[in-house]
């Protein structure tokens, strides 16, 4: 069932639906202490970026077809050569999860001792040749430096292509094209939510939720100068009425923001069916392409350094911007 598309102008949020126009008052209720976070390749690597950047109230991340943290060193030759579909030489986990620690002893992350409570899921398809098996393997091995193995899982075995992995929406499983979701007769959505947070009700076909969108360059300023304008939610009816409600941030991947591919990343997932009957508010945040300075032509989420030096610590503009997302859905 498609969703309703509501905008929110301001602190108002209005709905468009049925010719009609309605304004709904509710605030809603949520725990931006236990965020839990996912994305797929480049979002997968903006997923642990935040995840490390926010592990005070982040408890738990789903990477898909992602690298370690810090991989590209901040540096695009680098991400290139190492990071996606080739390793010129063995990655380095050590020395990247150095850079974190000392990242934490300058304050710049929080302790990474946070991490130790948390879930976390990975997931990589062996029939993906954008992101190769070793660099999943590192992220993998790097999380069990700071997780506990009873706490960390990793999908390894399947045969997906570079995509989103679905029970039927979307293109091709074993094609990486557009819209990177595949119908892989698996429901990667509800076993990396339910790895996170726990035991979930098992979802209906009907949604009753509605999307919104709302202004990311108004929410976060210069910290969104390399985002798109507007950024999109999912929000449960039972959220809308008031209930006490969790939040999911997940992070598209390249070519996959909304103006490439629409709305098939915040609808085709399948994040939307869980959260509909599990009291979850998703946010999607979009990026966009730049083809003049900072260069970003397929519209990736910064994981080697095109906003800042500062991208993958707390100060990265672009984590800086979602945290402004999250506070704004909390507080409207």
């Amino acid at each position: 069932m498609k969703t309703t598309l509501k905008t929110v102008l301001g602190v108002g949020l209005v709905a468009f639906a049925q010719g009609g126009i309605a304004q709904q008052e509710s605030s809603l209720q949520l725990d931006t202490d236990a965020i839990t976070v996912s994305g797929l390749s480049s979002g997968g690597f903006m997923a642990t970026q935040f995840h490390l950047a926010n592990s005070d109230k982040v408890s738990g991340a789903a990477m898909l077809a992602s690298g370690p943290y810090y991989c590209a060193q901040n540096d695009i030759a680098v991400a290139l050569g190492q990071c996606v579909d080739k390793v010129n030489s063995p990655l380095d986990v050590k020395a990247l999860s150095a850079q974190a620690k000392s990242w934490e002893q300058a304050g710049k992350i929080p302790p990474l001792a946070n991490l130790k409570d948390d879930k976390v899921w990975l997931l990589h398809g062996t029939a993906d040749t954008r992101v190769n098996s070793a660099v999943s393997d590192a992220l993998y091995q790097q999380y069990q430096q700071w997780v506990p193995a009873t706490q960390l899982t990793y999908v390894n075995d399947k045969p997906f292509s570079h995509v989103f992995p679905t029970v039927d929406a979307g293109g091709s499983c074993l094609d990486s094209a557009s819209p990177y979701i595949g119908k892989c007769e698996y429901d990667a959505a509800g076993e990396l939510l339910t790895a996170l947070l726990g035991e979930l009700n098992t979802p209906d076909d009907v949604l009753e939720g509605e999307v919104i969108s709302f202004d990311q360059q108004e929410i976060a300023g210069d910290d969104a100068s390399t985002l798109a304008d507007k950024g999109y939610a999912y929000i449960p009816a039972s959220c809308s009425n008031g209930e006490a409600c969790r939040v999911h941030v997940s992070f598209h991947g390249c070519n996959q923001y909304a103006e490439a591919v629409d709305m098939a990343y915040v609808e085709q997932t399948g994040l939307n069916r869980w959260a509909d009957d599990n009291q979850l508010v998703v946010i999607y945040p979009q990026t966009r392409k730049s083809l003049i300075m900072p260069m970003n032509p397929q519209g990736c989420w910064d994981w080697w350094g095109y906003t800042s030096d500062a991208y993958a610590t707390s100060e990265g503009p672009q984590i800086k911007a979602v945290n402004a997302f999250i506070d704004f859905l909390a507080t409207r």
